[in-house]
């Protein structure tokens, strides 16, 4: 998709975020938090914020679009894109390509399936990419690594870790650690768990604003005037599995109501790709049954029905 005179004017596109910023401040079902990270659990319910970049950089937004979050699931687009540069098609081996239809952190398929996650962008098949690249390194220099890729692609070096989400993260990790260890037990785990769920839940704890996330997903847009950090072939690749997986149970009805590739997490973010026209980033921290932003997901429904951006026409 590389129809770029069909996309609305920035002013156009500022009306049109506006409206859905105005409509998302009427809704009264916004979801419920994250509440079993607890300094996910002191959010409210009531920020929203948007924001679109489009190929050069340039960023239309509105509402809470400065207000930063914690990306969570959001960072495992970013370890799947330094794993695959890293590691090419060696990261199938251990991790697989398919939707799970089940929770985010849910053990059930790793134990049909041999220790081997259903897909990279589940808990357990995040943990997976993340073990690998931790092959040969330390925690410090995968992190300080994913914090260069993302300012990279955002051009904004103000991107760090919030380290009080991390540390609230690693307190209450359990149900993760027992996905790591199960991994393990099938010798698909290479460092030992402490170390890679250590790791996995700082990536997590990045920190952004939308109009951050935004440009920093334009990398996978695939048009000029965007960063070339990945190859097209990789662009496609990441972006059917976002297309997939990148919703969890939820994914299917992501698709039917939006039809973008996209990835949330807990945080209440979403990243959304609009091949060829823009990178797409919402925030509310309410969460569905399913864990992904009830304000998020309607607001890109709204922005795809009137910009005419599904993948599906």
């Amino acid at each position: 998709m590389d129809a770029l005179s069909d996309a609305p004017s920035p002013e156009r596109l500022q009306a049109i975020l506006d409206g859905i910023a105005a409509e998302m401040a009427l809704v009264t079902d916004r979801g419920k938090v994250a509440s079993y990270i607890p300094e996910l659990a002191r959010q409210s319910t009531a920020p929203f914020g948007i924001a679109v970049a489009l190929p050069g950089g340039q960023v239309v937004r509105a509402g809470d679009s400065a207000t930063g979050f914690s990306i969570q699931s959001i960072s495992k687009v970013f370890t799947l894109a330094i794993a695959l540069g890293r590691l090419g098609d060696q990261l199938w081996s251990r991790v697989g390509r398919e939707p799970s239809g089940h929770a985010f952190n849910s053990i059930l398929q790793l134990e049909q399936e041999n220790g081997i996650p259903r897909n990279p962008l589940i808990n357990a098949g995040a943990i997976a990419v993340t073990d690998a690249i931790l092959a040969g390194h330390q925690p410090r220099e995968v992190l300080g690594e994913l914090l260069r890729f993302i300012r990279l692609a955002a051009e904004d070096d103000d991107i760090h870790i919030n380290r009080a989400v991390a540390a609230s993260e690693q307190a209450t990790a359990h149900r993760n650690i027992a996905l790591a260890e199960f991994m393990a037990a099938h010798g698909n785990l290479r460092n030992p768990v402490a170390l890679t769920i250590g790791t996995y839940v700082h990536q997590c704890a990045v920190e952004m604003t939308c109009a951050q996330l935004a440009r920093a997903g334009l990398f996978l847009v695939g048009a000029p005037g965007c960063p070339r950090l990945v190859s097209p072939a990789r662009i496609r690749r990441i972006n059917a599995l976002m297309m997939m997986c990148g919703h969890y149970d939820g994914s299917g009805e992501f698709a039917y109501r939006v039809g973008l590739p996209g990835k949330s997490g807990v945080g209440g973010g979403i990243l959304a790709i609009a091949p060829g026209r823009a990178a797409v980033a919402t925030w509310s921290p309410g969460l569905n049954a399913r864990g992904n932003s009830a304000l998020g997901t309607l607001a890109m429904e709204l922005l795809v029905r009137e910009t005419g951006w599904s993948v599906f026409g």
